[in-house]
């Protein structure tokens, strides 16, 4: 079947999706656009096996296809994949000279992405980042995505902000592991993310969110629901451990990107890093207190109606490193009263 769009005509379009799950959910708009302009094409969706469950009960996609390219025998075989799909059109969202060279090799007649460095000579079209002399510009990752879009002379709509889906059987699922926390429709849940997977120098001290989870509880009489990704068991442990809070600890249960839709829909506030889950709250209009460390904010500048960012402003930040070389001041100077009081001005601002 043929899609018309603007005079262009399609009928498969690859999607390579970002890297990172927060860079992925800010690209939803980006999905939204394509299936939009292409309601009948086939949407294909190339993406890592880890975010697949992010985007898997969206409307956008009609197929998705996990990313395992790190290794040359991968990276072939992706290839070959790439090229019994016959797409006319490819649009690649993460920056890599590799991702473009995937397309290229997969036979995309028409490839568009960001024009930046070797991987130009791969591109059809696309845009160039913007620049402040020779430094790119830092601008929400939502807006410098769908960029791309209005590059390729698409319809956007004027609501830009994330979405996310959440399916009936994965919302039963969900019921079933709040039911088994022994939380009620009626109560007040708030969940607190610890973890990152960047690196540790975007963590707020395990002590600080062991404390705030007593303020909060103090204040509210709420449900404390902490989320915990893999690799953080020992960071959800020492919470724990520190806080006289009746803290509900997801580890255990191993609640995947999927899983965690449902739980962070069902919550009144969500306290976080700034991570993957932040922009979760924002795609499910749910209330976020984002503490900020080493990250620049103007990349994740956008759609803060139900959000407060706290961060201190240092001469070393924002640094963009994993670890942090220092005392992580950035982080440990942000104290949990502070938190507490963004998080009652945002309760108090919603209905």
């Amino acid at each position: 079947m043929i899609s018309e769009s603007n005079g262009k005509k399609t009928d498969t379009i690859l999607v390579f999706c970002p890297n990172w799950v927060g860079d992925v959910v800010m690209a939803t708009p980006v999905f939204r656009c394509l299936r939009q302009n292409y309601p009948d094409a086939r949407l294909i969706g190339l993406i890592r096996g880890y975010a697949k469950g992010v985007v898997e009960d969206a409307p956008w996609f009609d197929q998705l296809i996990e990313m395992n390219d790190k290794s040359w025998r991968g990276f072939l075989h992706l290839v070959f994949q790439i090229r019994g799909l016959q797409a006319q059109i490819a649009v690649v969202l993460p920056h890599t000279f590799r991702s473009a060279l995937l397309a290229w090799l997969g036979g995309a007649h028409s490839i568009y992405g960001y024009r930046r460095n070797s991987r130009t000579v791969l591109l059809t079209d696309g845009p160039r980042p913007l620049r402040d002399g020779g430094q790119i510009r830092p601008v929400p990752m939502g807006k410098y995505y769908l960029e791309i879009c209005h590059r390729m002379e698409l319809t956007i709509d004027p609501d830009t902000g994330p979405r996310l889906f959440v399916s009936s059987s994965l919302q039963k699922r969900g019921d079933r592991l709040l039911k088994r926390y022994g939380i009620e429709p009626d109560d007040m849940v708030i969940g607190l993310n610890p973890g990152a997977q960047y690196g540790a120098s975007k963590c707020w001290p395990p002590e600080h969110f062991a404390r705030l989870a007593e303020l909060l509880e103090q204040r509210w009489n709420c449900r404390l629901l902490l989320f915990i990704g893999p690799g953080e068991k020992s960071i959800g442990h020492e919470i724990v451990k520190l806080s006289n809070a009746a803290i509900i600890n997801t580890g255990p249960d191993h609640v995947d990107l999927a899983l965690l839709k449902p739980l962070i829909q069902r919550c009144r506030l969500l306290v976080t890093n700034d991570t993957g889950p932040r922009h979760y709250a924002v795609a499910f209009d749910v209330p976020v207190v984002v503490i900020m460390g080493p990250t620049d904010p103007r990349y994740t500048h956008a759609n803060l109606e139900k959000t407060r960012v706290l961060r201190k402003e240092l001469d070393c930040s924002p640094c963009h490193l994993k670890q942090c070389p220092l005392d992580h001041s950035c982080m440990r100077e942000i104290l949990p009263p502070a938190v507490l009081q963004a998080a009652e001005q945002l309760i108090q601002e919603q209905p």
